[in-house]
């Protein structure tokens, strides 16, 4: 037992080094489009296609291409369903942030699926969340609602009801995703090709939305292009790498909710590089919602049992 709590703890420091990475996310298109304002669609094809190439290089040089074949023939409709969702979750969030604004498109499409995951483990389990998950939860989400409205200081959107509507499919199909990833897949593939099955999945769903994009889906750039690598390999490969990796030992509500540190890191990042001020009820919610991620390294505050790490040979195809 305290083996496999120590393996779960590790899974939460994967996450939330994930997080933080998905935090750096929309600095770096912020970054990216001072330099050329190309579409946030070409954005996430370019992510997308640059993370499924530097995976596929990776796994040439190892010699463990046939294990991404393999992937693909026992768990086809898995991994597409995979690779979909991931799309779908930057598409609907993206969408919903001009429409309902950054602070009600983040308090929705980031908070709502730690919320989704721990009612559905009480109705799975038949029992409440415990006190102490329940304060982890409260905490953190409150951190979150404080840490949006510095974000969202500008208002809301012009289509406030879409933008919500589109953040909670952003967060549902979050939910969704991270469940479906957490379980025989996830078990049955390293992290690594089970990412760059994903990535590879995600090139071909989101190719046809740059029929969409008004104008260029490329640029000359050569700092756009750092900005892009940047995306597609450390918020892609490495940030799904390490999700993937603790979600063989973490469950799926917990990762979900250690993923609030997020926008956080997002927070931080603007305030650091671009010098947007935090004040006094961000830096509160800061905290509130690193207390509330801590939080979850208690047993008490984990949701579920405690998943025993799989072992070398789980890992390979076989």
């Amino acid at each position: 037992m305290h083996h496999s709590h120590q393996a779960q703890r590790r899974g939460l420091v994967e996450v939330v080094c994930a997080g933080v990475l998905w935090g750096t996310g929309g600095l770096a298109m912020q970054l990216l489009r001072e330099h050329d304002p190309i579409s946030p669609l070409a954005v996430i094809f370019w992510r997308a296609l640059i993370g499924a190439v530097v995976v596929l290089l990776v796994l040439a040089a190892l010699r463990r291409g046939h294990e991404l074949v393999a992937l693909g023939r026992r768990h086809p409709w898995r991994l597409l369903a995979v690779g979909t969702g991931t799309a779908g979750i930057q598409a609907f969030f993206f969408l919903a942030v001009p429409m309902a604004g950054v602070a009600v498109a983040t308090v929705v499409g980031i908070g709502l699926a730690p919320v989704l995951l721990t009612v559905t483990d009480a109705v799975r389990s038949r029992r409440p969340p415990t006190p102490a998950r329940a304060a982890v939860l409260v905490t953190a989400l409150t951190g979150l609602v404080l840490v949006s409205v510095v974000a969202g200081a500008a208002g809301t959107g012009p289509r406030p009801v879409a933008g919500v509507v589109l953040a909670a499919a952003s967060a549902t199909t979050f939910a969704l995703t991270t469940t479906l990833a957490g379980g025989r897949i996830s078990r049955s593939a390293s992290p690594l090709v089970l990412t760059g099955g994903m990535a590879m999945v995600g090139v071909v769903v989101v190719t046809p939305t740059l029929l969409l994009v008004d104008g260029s889906v490329t640029s000359r750039d050569p700092a756009v292009w750092a900005w892009l690598v940047y995306l597609g390999v450390f918020t892609l490969v490495v940030a799904y790498v390490l999700l993937y990796s603790a979600l063989r030992v973490t469950p799926a509500s917990t990762a979900v909710t250690a993923t609030l540190v997020e926008p956080v890191t997002a927070t931080l990042a603007a305030a650091v590089v671009l010098q947007e001020p935090i004040g006094v009820v961000g830096a509160l919610g800061v905290v509130l919602v690193l207390a509330g991620v801590a939080g979850l390294g208690r047993p008490a505050a984990a949701a579920g049992p405690v998943v025993s790490p799989p072992s070398s040979t789980a890992a390979s195809p076989g």
